[in-house]
């Protein structure tokens, strides 16, 4: 199993760069009020047919060439599952997938949230062509990132996305924006 659950959204991101999206949403939620714990990731990608989205938790499934097996999405599943959570994975082929999971906060085996800024600068600075929107919401309010912003700032000058002192800055203002709802 991943160690915490921005290891998850990282491993679910990632799959939605290799379906070839080019707008990807993720979004968390800690409602200590409803003692949930959520996170999903939407895409815009090449989709699953309906045959693949009932094998795609099967550990010996998976579209790489590299490997002939795929452990992200059946870690997560069961990872959600055993915490009192649930896990949805919803795909058409031509429009996108959004991956879905849910735990109980109050559930011992709930992994830690981990480092989400890290996770998402990553995701960003790996492919920044993507169009990236963060969403993190708690009981005391909601913050958005949104890359096209960013973008905007830097002249339209994508480039500049990966480079080390743009990168620092992705992770300082994720990391700001999330603590400020704490």
């Amino acid at each position: 199993m991943l160690e915490d659950l921005s290891a998850h959204v990282l491993d679910i991101a990632e799959n939605s760069v290799r379906a070839k999206s080019t707008e990807v949403f993720v979004t968390v939620e800690e409602k200590k009020s409803r003692n949930l714990l959520l996170f999903s990731v939407s895409d815009n990608g090449c989709g699953m047919t309906e045959d693949f989205i009932k094998k795609v938790t099967d550990p010996f499934t998976t579209t790489r060439t590299t490997r002939k097996v795929g452990m992200g999405l059946p870690f997560l599943k069961q990872s959600a599952e055993l915490c009192d959570g649930t896990f949805l994975l919803r795909s058409e082929v031509g429009v996108g997938t959004t991956t879905t999971a849910t735990f109980a906060l109050n559930n011992i085996d709930t992994p830690p949230m981990g480092n989400i800024a890290d996770s998402v600068m990553t995701l960003i600075m790996g492919s920044p062509d993507i169009h990236w929107v963060y969403i993190h919401k708690t009981d005391n309010g909601e913050f958005k990132f949104d890359l096209d912003e960013v973008v905007e700032a830097l002249d339209g000058d994508k480039s500049l996305l990966v480079t080390p002192d743009v990168g620092l800055w992705l992770q300082n203002t994720l990391e700001e924006g999330i603590k400020e709802l704490y």
